[in-house]
């Protein structure tokens, strides 16, 4: 994207946009960084660590915008270089020597409370999802991230299929048994 006159946004062709003046132009590749923390919370699960890693994938892309075709899908590119960030720093931490953290309670200053909604209604939306949010983090990573990728991030089969390097009927398989396994770890706490 090309900033004009007064705020307005023109399209380019991501690479062409890319390699304008040779940099790239932060708006587009920013307007993904929310999806990028979501999936890297996923794979984490600590908030530093996504932290960490969206910054260490945003650092390689713009070091590598340059091999990025014209029609390229950026949100696609930028979801796999995060992932092979990923899975690059797992290794390394596979040969290091463990380190444990401690679990903060993180977030919880920031609940919004909407004045218009009964208390009660809040607490009980509230408990619903971190019961959730509980269950998800139950799931094998493979159903996490399936999970994740087309249900908050909206990228469909082939995409993920191509994010994970799998074939797009491998995708639907997972997203099934994901969604199943949800269901089964939630028809037991949730209220019907």
């Amino acid at each position: 994207m090309v900033f004009l006159k007064d705020g307005e946004m023109s399209e380019f062709p991501v690479g062409a946009a890319a390699l304008e003046g040779g940099a790239m132009h932060n708006t587009a590749a920013l307007r993904y960084l929310d999806e990028l923390f979501r999936y890297a919370m996923v794979l984490t699960r600590s908030r530093t660590d996504a932290e960490d890693l969206v910054q260490e994938a945003y650092v390689r892309g713009l070091k590598a915008i340059g091999s990025l075709r014209p029609d390229s899908n950026l949100k696609s590119w930028l979801f796999t270089i995060l992932r092979n960030t990923w899975l690059n720093q797992l290794r390394q931490v596979r040969a290091a020597p463990r380190i444990i953290e401690l679990d903060t309670d993180e977030g919880t200053a920031d609940l919004a409370v909407a004045t218009s909604k009964d208390p009660h209604a809040l607490y009980v939306e509230a408990q619903e999802r971190d019961l959730v949010r509980e269950a998800i983090l139950l799931l094998p990573l493979e159903f996490r991230e399936i999970l994740l990728l087309r249900g908050s991030e909206e990228l469909s089969y082939q995409e993920i299929a191509s994010l994970l390097d799998c074939p797009a009927g491998t995708v639907m398989s997972r997203l099934a048994r994901a969604r199943s396994k949800l269901r089964a770890l939630l028809l037991n706490v949730l209220p019907v």
